[in-house]
């Protein structure tokens, strides 16, 4: 069987050393459309390396990223590639992040889910550095076709929206060449830059990466409900319901919760609210 679930979940942690400096953030933040305008100055401390804060969801491309693809290699795992969906991210910040750094990054499969026709990989990567834990990520990874061997279903993360109007609205324009410049950060994916290989996977054209709309939405959500105070953020977690083009304008649409957390959604507002994230949820202080 292509997974072997006790196999997977039995298997050592993997570790690897990660680096970053201020020219990783910097890309990073104009990849998910940072700085414009250009001086204005809540902009400047995502771009300008003398005023720079980290957004949380930096993480996932800090130094190796979070190990979505090392994941899908370990000892049990045996998939086709192509049929693998990255179902949701989750960031837990335990310190704000800083501008450069070094640490060690540690990933394991910590969940195997059976959906009936697919299963669902749980990736869990631990990253700390001298002065101990800096974040945690976990990715649900869907995997078509190799559910059905009577493992457990797994916990729904599905949240129901609040019946109310939202309390905040932010619409965020991704630019014609936002895939191009996100992918530098370390996602060489074609589906993102090659029209003929967006063509092969089903869509008239590339399509913005998931996690370039994961960053974006957590960016509107701070500028717009948390004061521009990125360290604010404790845990960013959502679920990928959707695609965004280049040249379309993502709609984040957000609500304040009794326990003081940010419910998100994310939509395409050229195709009717077409979903691109679900599940939104920020914990925050």
């Amino acid at each position: 069987m292509p997974i072997d679930a006790q196999k997977a979940l039995a298997a050592e942690p993997r570790s690897t050393e990660i680096a970053w400096d201020h020219k990783d953030v910097q890309l990073y933040h104009l990849g998910i459309g940072a700085g414009i305008p250009a001086t204005d100055p809540a902009e400047l401390r995502y771009t300008l390396e003398s005023r720079l804060h980290v957004l949380p969801s930096f993480a996932t491309v800090a130094g190796a990223g979070m190990g979505v693809v090392g994941g899908l290699s370990a000892p049990g795992i045996e998939v086709d590639l192509a049929a693998v969906l990255h179902g949701s991210q989750s960031v837990e910040l335990h310190r704000p992040l800083p501008v450069s750094g070094s640490a060690t990054s540690t990933s394991r499969v910590a969940a195997v889910y059976d959906k009936g026709k697919a299963a669902i990989l749980v990736l869990r990567t631990d990253v700390a550095d001298a002065e101990g834990p800096l974040w945690t990520g976990e990715a649900q990874i869907y995997v078509r076709g190799e559910g059905g061997f009577g493992g457990e279903r797994g916990p729904s993360t599905r949240l129901e929206l609040p019946d109310r109007a939202p309390d905040l609205t932010a619409e965020r324009p991704v630019r014609e060449d936002q895939a191009l410049l996100y992918r530098l950060s370390g996602d060489w994916n074609p589906l993102h830059a090659d029209p003929d290989f967006a063509k092969l996977a089903g869509f008239d054209r590339p399509i913005l990466h998931g996690l370039c709309s994961y960053g974006m939405t957590l960016k509107a959500a701070v500028d717009t409900a948390l004061d521009g105070d990125v360290a604010r953020v404790r845990r960013w977690t959502a679920r990928f319901a959707g695609v965004v083009y280049p040249g379309e304008t993502l709609r984040v649409r957000m609500w304040r919760l009794d326990d003081g957390s940010l419910q998100l959604t994310a939509s395409a507002a050229e195709r009717d609210d077409a979903p691109v994230l679900a599940d939104g949820l920020v914990h925050h202080t």
